[in-house]
């Protein structure tokens, strides 16, 4: 484990008891761990041997006061990227270098939750909402043993030029996002998924119509049914 302060946030305990798999919420720019919480009800009835965690950030928003984040988004101008979508690529990849210096906590939060409830790789999932699942893509195909899988809502993959060099595994992912999102354009999942595939990763895209930047009811079933696959 690396020196990094280890994360920490709410918890939702497995509701049979029992922990048999985790599921790790990563929460959007300016949020904390609470925003995401609530949505591990919805997934814990289809999941009774499932725990949620869904950790803060490492450091304070530069832009909220109460608000956490992975990294820097004080470059970001989501407007000229709807404006210019061809300058998607290199927006992401200035941003790639703050989620991969940071990758590290998502790395010991894994290994702390594993060694807690005594289970391996294949029974963590990552549930990654905007800049958490941009952490989500970051870190998961980076580790060394294949996690069970990635829901991404409405982000990004960072960083594409270094990433087929980077890949060390391929968990199946899920990427939902909606048509109308003002703040990550939907083409960043499209431009995700071709990049995924590319490399030989199992993914799913699935565009939400009219959606802006948020996970509504038909995206939370669609998580429901990857993480019942996965996780069992």
């Amino acid at each position: 484990m690396s020196t990094n302060t280890l994360l920490s946030g709410p918890t939702l305990p497995a509701t049979s008891g029992t922990t048999k798999s985790v599921v790790i919420l990563l929460h959007g720019y300016g949020a904390d761990g609470n925003d995401l919480i609530g949505l591990a009800p919805h997934f814990a009835r289809a999941l009774p041997y499932t725990t949620f965690y869904s950790p803060n950030a490492p450091f304070p928003c530069e832009m909220s006061p109460f608000g956490r984040q992975w990294f820097s988004l004080a470059e970001y101008d989501p407007e000229f990227l709807r404006r210019a979508p061809e300058t998607m690529s290199g927006a992401l990849a200035a941003m790639a270098e703050g989620a991969n210096k940071n990758a590290s906590y998502i790395h010991d939060f894994i290994d702390h939750v594993m060694e807690t409830h005594g289970i391996t790789e294949d029974k963590i999932a990552l549930i990654g909402f905007s800049q958490g699942t941009m952490m989500s893509l970051q870190a998961a195909p980076r580790r060394e043993k294949q996690i069970a899988g990635v829901v991404g809502f409405s982000g990004a993959l960072l960083g594409e030029a270094a990433f087929a060099a980077e890949l060390k595994s391929r968990p199946p992912m899920v990427l939902i996002h909606g048509t109308a999102d003002p703040v990550v354009p939907v083409e960043a999942s499209r431009l995700a998924t071709e990049t995924l595939r590319a490399n030989d990763i199992d993914v799913a895209l699935h565009e939400r119509p009219n959606l802006q930047h948020g996970i509504d009811e038909d995206g939370i079933m669609l998580a429901i049914k990857f993480l019942k696959t996965r996780l069992g």
